[in-house]
């Protein structure tokens, strides 16, 4: 049986910015925030998140581990053995870790646990500190349809989700993991051409940001395809044609498609 969100009680290895947004979700969705534990080296993180959000903190992963069923894993890659390790013996058959790891997979997990550990592993983004991330998750071998259930909710109080395969995962990375990078120079450079033509810069940026977050609001609302909400701004002969021309000529979609397939090759590198 899934747990109603309300009910969750979540710890989180590693207390830094994914984790962050991770607890304002959940707090966001109902969580008393007696129900989320974290674990953080830093003093100055700890204290940050009990005073801002009210949460438990510590500094000893064990103790996460040892009073929680759902841990979150949210500490940098190549800090991986160093997190778990140390608590690998706290892990039963009924936990469930969550895994926010690049280019760490489930096996990998599994193996430095050591047991039967069922595992989820997502790639969340960024946008989710402001409640519009957008995430891929995936089971490891031992994981069920609950803790995906889980994962779902969780993930989800923070964004949209989507469920893929492992094999999968370094695509997310390239299209929504790295994704907000790509929209923010679009932004800078959409606000750079306004100012170069005589706006001021604060009015360039705020139309430019605006303009980004309407079109994809229209997309994410299912109205229409992207190529056919482009046709509907593009009138013949205008001016959204002659720019759109412009961008064709760059390479504009190829150098994207190109920047993703760049992403998701170093995710595999990583991994």
């Amino acid at each position: 049986m899934s747990i109603q969100i309300e009910d969750f009680k979540v710890g989180f290895i590693g207390g830094g910015n994914m984790a962050e947004a991770i607890i304002k979700g959940l707090l966001a969705s109902g969580v008393a925030p007696t129900n989320i534990m974290a674990a953080e080296l830093l003093e100055q993180r700890r204290d940050f998140l009990q005073r801002e959000y009210g949460v438990q903190v510590t500094a000893d992963a064990a103790a996460v581990v040892e009073t929680h069923t759902h841990v979150v894993l949210a500490v940098k890659p190549q800090g991986v053995d160093k997190a778990l390790r140390p608590v690998a013996e706290c892990f039963t058959p009924g936990h469930c870790l969550i895994s926010i790891l690049a280019g760490v997979s489930t096996a990998r997990l599994e193996g430095l646990i050591d047991g039967q550990v069922r595992v989820i592993r997502a790639m969340p983004n960024t946008p989710a500190l402001i409640g519009a991330g957008a995430a891929g998750i995936c089971r490891g071998r031992h994981a069920n349809a609950e803790d995906e259930a889980f994962a779902l909710q969780l993930f989800g109080a923070v964004g949209c989700v989507e469920v893929v395969t492992e094999a999968m995962l370094d695509a997310v990375t390239g299209v929504s993991g790295s994704g907000p990078a790509y929209a923010y120079m679009l932004i800078e450079a959409m606000a750079e051409g306004g100012v170069l033509e005589g706006l001021t810069r604060d009015a360039a940026l705020s139309l430019a940001a605006n303009t980004v977050a309407g079109a994809a609001q229209m997309v994410v609302q299912r109205q229409g395809h992207p190529a056919i909400l482009r046709e509907k701004v593009c009138s013949p002969g205008g001016t959204t044609a002659r720019a759109v021309h412009t961008l064709e000529r760059g390479n504009f979609r190829a150098t994207v498609m190109d920047a993703v397939g760049a992403s998701s090759a170093r995710a595999r590198e990583l991994r």
